[in-house]
């Protein structure tokens, strides 16, 4: 379905086949077809054990957010065959000399808690630290967005109604569940809180790190930092290895002989960049060297990412970058929190 107020949005009315629609008519067939659409969600709140007081209590007052349709239209498509811009910026720019120092000053004053989830979860302290700094730089900015109304908007406009209707309802079961709407605010596309969690993901993975039976990821880094530990856990992080480590590599090294041999699952822009998977062992055998410090054991597998061509610091990854690219499909981001995350250690 497409809204029309985002043709009156994008000033398109007019190039529409017939009469023109007069505005106060197309506005009020957008309340009507949301209305319509609200109504439509009732059966599957209620499949979800939500409250029908819940849904009126919140659906009597939502009207459509124009703005959310703007941003979520704009942004870019970048297809698996796009030219892609060099890593070295982005590095520069999100591992900064002031995101590195609050994150150690995070990680200092955390330093209790951290010990103690990575102990129970393997998931190193300072990859915490570095996803809690990536996402919201340490809790200064979460979004100021009503996740209901961005998300409801979303829904509605039908664009990509299969990936936010699921995110409405389990943000008004978040609701039911007694999180208050003040906490319900965002991003534009539905991200909440420090960790920036979707509010499906809070639902699964949501934990309580200090005790008082909340999983209050708004306001509690205590609560933050087990939840992002949670989502490590879930997305296979294995405990003991490392993200990856940089390496050079040699000038005559032929890259046609590890190429992958099986075409990606998901995410084609990202892992069509990885070579196939080799133990630490072969890859030193072929010549790679560390650019510092030692070689994780023999037996680590691990891929091979170059992400500013030849000649540049080149990356072997393994299992555990993958689980960074579970929290968000992105080469730039996954190096970018792997980076930041030693930075912090050291």
């Amino acid at each position: 379905m497409r809204s029309s107020i985002l043709s009156l949005f994008l000033g398109l009315a007019a190039l529409s086949v017939g009469p023109a629609i007069p505005p106060a008519s197309a506005q009020n067939q957008d309340d009507a077809s949301f209305r319509a659409y609200l109504d439509s969600l009732r059966p599957k709140a209620r499949a979800m054990g939500i409250r029908d007081g819940t849904l009126s209590g919140v659906f009597s007052a939502l009207t459509p957010n124009p703005r959310v349709i703007q941003l979520d239209q704009s942004q870019p498509g970048g297809g698996a065959y796009s030219p892609i811009p060099a890593f070295e910026p982005y590095r520069v720019k999100h591992v900064d000399a002031a995101r590195i120092g609050r994150g150690r000053t995070a990680y200092l004053a955390n330093r209790s808690r951290l010990a103690r989830i990575e102990a129970e979860t393997g998931v190193p302290e300072e990859i915490m630290v570095a996803i809690y700094g990536h996402e919201t730089n340490y809790g200064s900015y979460t979004g100021d967005f009503d996740l209901i109304r961005s998300l409801a908007t979303l829904s509605w406009e039908g664009r990509r109604r299969t990936l936010f209707e699921p995110e409405l309802l389990a943000t008004l079961k978040m609701l039911d569940n007694g999180v208050p709407r003040s906490r319900l605010v965002g991003s534009w596309a539905g991200a909440t809180g420090y960790p920036q969690f979707l509010p499906s993901v809070y639902l699964r993975l949501a934990k309580d790190g200090d005790g008082d039976g909340k999983a209050d990821i708004w306001s509690s880094e205590a609560d933050t930092l087990a939840s992002i530990a949670n989502y490590f856990v879930h997305a296979g992080w294995r405990r003991g290895q490392p993200w990856g480590v940089a390496v050079s590599v040699p000038a005559n090294f032929s890259r046609a002989s590890v190429s992958a041999r099986t075409a990606p699952a998901r995410c084609p822009r990202v892992f069509n960049r990885h070579s196939r998977w080799l133990s630490m062992a072969e890859w030193r055998r072929l010549g790679l060297v560390p650019s510092r410090g030692g070689w994780p054991a023999d037996n680590v597998m691990a891929t091979l990412l170059e992400p500013d061509g030849p000649g540049k610091t080149a990356y072997l990854l393994t299992s555990n970058y993958r689980a960074i690219l579970d929290y968000n499909c992105s080469n730039f981001y996954a190096l970018s929190v792997g980076l930041l995350a030693d930075a912090v250690r050291q």
